[in-house]
């Protein structure tokens, strides 16, 4: 912590950070007053292209082209937040979009945070999101794109790639269900199969690595077998998962926020029990992953709940047990590495890129203050004053 804090923008990127720092002649000043200056925040699990409402129902009644349009109008809102970088983990059925919405924002034709993104995620045949709720008669699409064995991941990915994905998600497990107090799930590929999908990534090279949405075992450790990126919800991590992620830098995504919208946010009350169960295991479980010391990056799977409102994830992690510090460590060291933009964002450090926001308070005594962002740069360009 610098008290006064000052930081010297050139261009794009940071010149100079200090107590005070040059004041260049005809140099623009901006005066933020009482706040805390910190780097852009990072969400390393959101859907652009969902939004709250039946997911599945979003896919088969709205056009691409209109969830396109509404991929724009939350890339915007998770920028205002506070989000100046993010990795969005699958469209939902809406394909390759999410490239055109990153390629929008990088040539600045529309405002939103630096995307990694890959189109849809890879899922077997009747596995997590497919369809599996609608009548088999009518043919209703996947929202994730079929593969069932090594060969088909492969070449799936190929195509993602071919259509401009930064890197790939798998759906590792489904469904979820609680079976007296303990977390069950089936696992949708072996590790042999996700190795395949690593060794292709590595191929590949696009310095991201593979994200799986993984619940619980055997299929996290199975994940953390082939030496995935990270391990996006984590609910259940076994001790021989936990330390090999520990062991590999694997990181475990949580997404708190989905779990606690949805256990107040549910049609029935029966809904909501369950999900209030399955977030009460987590929570336990999560206080173990601490202890254990595995590396985390902050996600928050926003999309089935407002975008903009996501920054709640760093209050949740903190309140179900970690560090404030840790947490933003967490949030900007550990999600520039995920997303493999480590030494260039996630840090105020001359030669870093200019992502800078402001909130109200000290974040190391109230975490929830980044809930109440009041001043977004990216890239030198202030975007939110």
């Amino acid at each position: 912590m610098l008290q006064p804090g000052e930081i010297l923008i050139e261009g794009e990127r940071i010149k100079a950070v200090g107590t005070a720092v040059e004041h260049p002649q005809g140099a623009k000043v901006i005066d933020l007053g009482d706040t805390t200056l910190l780097p852009g925040l990072i969400d390393a699990h959101v859907h652009l292209f969902l939004h709250p409402g039946a997911e599945d129902l979003q896919t088969v009644e709205e056009s691409v082209p209109w969830r396109t349009i509404l991929a724009e109008q939350a890339a915007k809102a998770d920028l205002m937040a506070g989000f100046t970088a993010e990795r969005d983990m699958g469209t939902e059925g809406a394909g390759s979009a999410s490239t055109a919405v990153r390629d929008a924002i990088n040539k600045g034709i529309i405002p939103g945070p630096r995307l990694r993104v890959c189109a849809n995620a890879i899922d077997i045949l009747g596995g997590h999101e497919d369809a599996n709720h609608f009548n088999p008669a009518q043919h209703v699409l996947s929202n994730a794109d079929y593969a069932n064995d090594a060969e088909q991941i492969v070449e799936v990915m190929r195509e993602q790639h071919k259509e401009g994905a930064d890197f790939t998600k798998i759906y590792q497990t489904g469904p979820d269900r609680m079976i007296d107090g303990v977390l069950r799930t089936p696992y949708q590929y072996t590790e042999a199969q996700l190795a395949a999908a690593v060794e292709e990534e590595k191929r590949l090279g696009t310095g991201v690595g593979i994200g799986v949405h993984a619940m619980g075992e055997p299929g996290t450790l199975y994940a953390a077998e082939a030496g995935v990126a990270s391990i996006d919800h984590g609910t259940q991590l076994s001790d021989e998962t936990m330390r090999l992620m520990k062991e590999k830098g694997i990181f475990a995504v949580p997404t708190f926020t989905i779990f606690d919208y949805f256990a107040h946010h549910r049609e029935s009350q029966d809904q909501a029990a369950a999900e209030s169960a399955m977030l009460d295991y987590k929570i336990a479980q999560f206080k173990k992953q601490i202890a254990a010391g595995i590396p985390f990056a902050v996600g928050s799977d926003v999309g089935p709940f407002p975008h903009g409102t996501q920054a709640h994830e760093l209050t949740l992690m903190v309140r179900f047990g970690m560090k404030p510090l840790a947490a933003l460590q967490a949030d900007m060291i550990n999600g520039a590495k995920l997303l493999g933009w480590a030494g260039q964002i996630g840090e105020l450090k001359p030669g870093y890129y200019a992502d800078i926001v402001a909130v109200p308070g000290n974040p190391l005594d109230d975490i929830s203050v980044v809930e109440h962002v009041r001043f977004v740069m990216k890239n030198g360009e202030v975007v939110r004053q």
